[in-house]
């Protein structure tokens, strides 16, 4: 479910990147709902949304050929995915690679969340982004067992968290931020990307042990994208 937040003074509806799938397209220049979204193709290496696998609306349901790349895209909101014209839409072979590209994609769901000095907080189960005509990653939501049973949290990122194949290093400095809710996550989100503006580089080659992490390479759909 979404949910809306204060972010430097503006609001900012946040929703886990699941919940867009099924979600219409729809184009502004004639309020044609176009497509709607089958899949959220995500780069984990550098924590981006790059756009979206699509479906045709109507009786004929099925995958549609074009995708839509997030740069097409006009803003994402609580009801339907904006787009300027059905143009908005292209074929996989007009993309630029480097926007889909399948040898830098592995799956973020499942892989271990490690601070830089070793404590582990926990897995990931889910991507969150922040919508609105400036839509981008905000962070992910992971699973602990920490304090007691089995619950969810929200972890606030930033372009520079490193992301291996076997676990998302974040700095010491970002436990503060975590959240139990999404109600409060769009703050602390604001809050972190303020206090660290350029970002933590982890060097994720001498942090990491990987004789104990969790195999995160899980085969996504091509092109892929998070599924429910």
């Amino acid at each position: 479910m979404a949910s809306s937040a204060v972010s430097a003074g503006q609001p900012v509806t946040l929703a886990r990147a699941e919940e867009l799938i099924g979600r219409p397209v729809v184009a502004i220049v004639d309020g044609e709902a176009i497509a709607e979204i089958k899949d959220v193709i995500f780069e984990p290496d550098r924590h981006a949304l790059m756009g979206f696998t699509l479906n045709k609306r109507g009786f004929w349901h099925g995958q549609l050929h074009e995708l839509l790349p997030a740069v097409n895209v006009a803003a994402v909101g609580p009801a339907a995915v904006m787009v300027e014209s059905n143009d908005a839409l292209v074929p996989p072979a007009d993309v630029a690679p480097v926007l889909f590209d399948e040898r830098r994609r592995h799956s973020v769901i499942g892989a271990r969340v490690l601070t830089t000095s070793g404590r582990a907080l926990g897995r990931v189960t889910g991507v969150v982004l922040a919508l609105g005509t400036r839509f981008n990653v905000a962070g992910y939501e992971i699973e602990t067992a920490e304090n007691g049973p089995a619950h969810r949290r929200f972890v606030p990122i930033d372009a520079q968290i490193a992301l291996s194949a076997d676990a998302l290093l974040v700095p010491d400095a970002v436990e503060p931020f975590v959240r139990d809710d999404l109600a409060g996550f769009g703050a602390a989100v604001d809050a972190f990307r303020s206090q660290f503006p350029s970002g933590t580089t982890v060097d994720t080659a001498d942090t990491v042990d990987t004789a104990d992490t969790v195999d995160a390479a899980v085969a996504p759909p091509s092109p892929p994208g998070l599924r429910r």
